[in-house]
């Protein structure tokens, strides 16, 4: 560790933003890590852009006879973008320990920018499922970066509301993508909505390569003592101790992974699990297959695909009740209260009502339905101390990816024997279990022993939860 006196500025390009005057400690707040905050969010708003651009131009796919797409094929290649970003949270979960935050998080906006532009290219349903995957590749691995990174900088008593801030960025995304899936498919076609899909390979990656810091945490790791001080005096946050860091090498990521099972997290993990499972098969679902639901249910092409724009509008603020809320309260019972919330809208959304209160349900359901996956996060930054936190959150957010793969195929599989309607029951039904799961961590601590250190020294009980 470095001396008592004020550490060298970082000189290494790798250890993140230019030399300037630290925040020093007692002072982490949320202006000193606005800069993280902001890039993170930047990466997370071409994130949900991705995502949502699927779904915002499946119906012009679905029309188009030159692709030659069925509805079963869409959720097939749905599941395919999904399970790429299952293998992408998975490896990006435990390889950031060791590579850097940084680096992996470059490499993820590049490959799902190349993921895009082999969408843009592809004349038939296999490349353009390939080109899915290569995308869900990037996709999956830039999600629990960008989570472990806020979580890391924000002040420990408002990681819930760093969190919240930093997925209205997701839901900005999706609402550009429904933007251009309204405007650029009608009129030039839906490849280039895929083009506008590079984007970030050129905004985003030079930005993040050039001014996001490195994880002071993983600085320590590698044996930089120096940089990791810097880098925490400048954005006000203590620093990192041997107990902070990860482990490194093979052994160091097999130990990170069996910790998730230690006293105290052995029954939290799997219910950690299964409610991302819930959430994440409720996010991609609704986000592949709303507008088409609601098409079959008697709604127009245009009001079809506009309801994806405004339930992301509503996650937008949803984020922001959530996060608030949740560092009152617990994430656990916001997240468990959200579930039920969510699974009431979407029995709401089964019934056709007037045009007009079926924008106010679909905006409503916004709000409930993606906060209750991210809380799901949040609550895992609680259970998982600092040094096993980035493989704990990827773990959460890869298995979770499994109902992400899931959710689309499960609506295309309805779609293609004609049952659209049964989604609606399904994704209620995947709400209520998210509640139970959720609802069962505080418990499951309680008789798996809680003996693991806290996630931070300053953070809120656990009985908070």
């Amino acid at each position: 560790m470095s001396p008592t006196g004020p550490p060298p500025p970082a000189t290494d390009p790798s250890a993140g933003t230019p030399p300037g005057p630290p925040a020093g400690p007692g002072r982490h707040t949320f202006r000193s890590v606005a800069p993280v905050l902001a890039l993170c969010w930047l990466a997370v708003f071409f994130d949900g852009m991705d995502v949502n651009i699927y779904g915002a131009v499946m119906p012009h796919m679905l029309d188009d006879p030159g692709l030659g797409l069925t509805p079963g094929g869409a959720g097939t290649i749905g599941s395919w973008t999904t399970f790429g970003m299952l293998i992408g949270a998975l490896g990006t979960g435990t390889l950031t320990d060791w590579l850097g935050r940084r680096p992996v998080l470059v490499t993820s906006v590049l490959l799902f920018s190349a993921g895009s532009a082999v969408c843009a290219l592809s004349g038939a349903p296999g490349p353009f499922g390939a080109g899915r995957f290569l995308a869900g590749l990037g996709l999956g691995g830039l999600m629990p970066l960008c989570l472990s990174l806020v979580m890391e900088f924000a002040p420990p008593r408002q990681a819930a509301l760093a969190t919240g801030l930093l997925m209205t960025s997701y839901h900005a995304g999706g609402m550009f993508a429904t933007g251009l899936g309204l405007t650029l498919a009608p009129a030039l076609g839906w490849r280039w909505v895929f083009w506008a899909g590079v984007l970030p390979a050129v905004v985003a990656a030079p930005l993040l390569l050039r001014l996001l810091p490195e994880s002071p945490g993983v600085l320590l790791a590698k044996g930089r003592p120096a940089e990791a001080d810097a880098v925490a005096d400048r954005y006000g946050m203590a620093r990192p101790v041997p107990a902070d860091a990860p482990a490194q090498g093979a052994k160091g990521r097999l130990a990170a992974i069996l910790a998730l099972f230690r006293p105290g997290a052995r029954w939290a993990t799997p219910l950690l699990w299964l409610a991302s499972f819930c959430g994440l098969l409720l996010v991609y679902g609704v986000s592949t297959w709303l507008p088409q639901m609601m098409r079959a249910a008697g709604y127009g092409l245009t009001s079809s695909v506009s309801f994806l724009l405004i339930i992301n509008a509503g996650g937008i603020v949803g984020m922001l009740i959530a996060g608030r809320t949740a560092d009152r309260y617990g994430p656990v019972r916001v997240s468990a209260l959200w579930f039920l919330l969510t699974a009431a809208g979407a029995l709401l959304l089964g019934a056709h009502l007037p045009l007009g209160l079926t924008y106010v349900v679909v905006a409503v359901t916004g709000v409930w339905l993606f906060s209750a996956q991210v809380m799901v996060y949040a609550a895992a930054h609680r259970v998982y101390p600092a040094a096993e936190r980035a493989t704990g959150i990827g773990w959460v957010t890869g298995i979770g990816r499994t109902g992400a793969v899931a959710g689309p195929w499960l609506g295309g599989t309805l779609a293609a024997t004609g049952n659209d309607q049964l989604g609606f029951t399904a994704f209620a039904s995947a709400g209520l279990l998210g509640s139970l799961a959720i609802g069962l961590v505080p418990l499951a601590r309680r008789i798996g022993g809680q003996t693991a250190a806290p996630a931070s020294p300053s953070s809120a009980p656990l009985g908070a939860e």
